[in-house]
């Protein structure tokens, strides 16, 4: 069975007429689909079609490295 991991990814996304950053913390098996989460809900939530999501950073992160307040808890009901 394989591990969960975490990844951070930042980029920037075209917001009207100017690209704003992004920084996400996602959970998922292997980086590609961390990826395609991020451009689904990036999409999802504010329209954005791919072609306006520039990605600069994926990297694995460690459970200690996490910011995101729901991740933390979920790490603290897994361990």
């Amino acid at each position: 069975m394989s591990e969960v991991k975490i990844f951070r990814i930042r980029g920037k996304m075209l917001i009207g007429d100017s690209w704003q950053k992004f920084s996400l913390e996602v959970r998922a098996l292997r980086k590609e689909h961390a990826l395609e989460k991020v451009y689904s809900n990036l999409g999802s939530r504010h329209k954005l079609k791919r072609a306006h999501i520039k990605i600069e950073k994926i990297e694995e992160i460690s459970p200690e490295e996490v910011t995101k307040p729901e991740l933390i808890q979920l790490l603290r009901l897994i361990s």
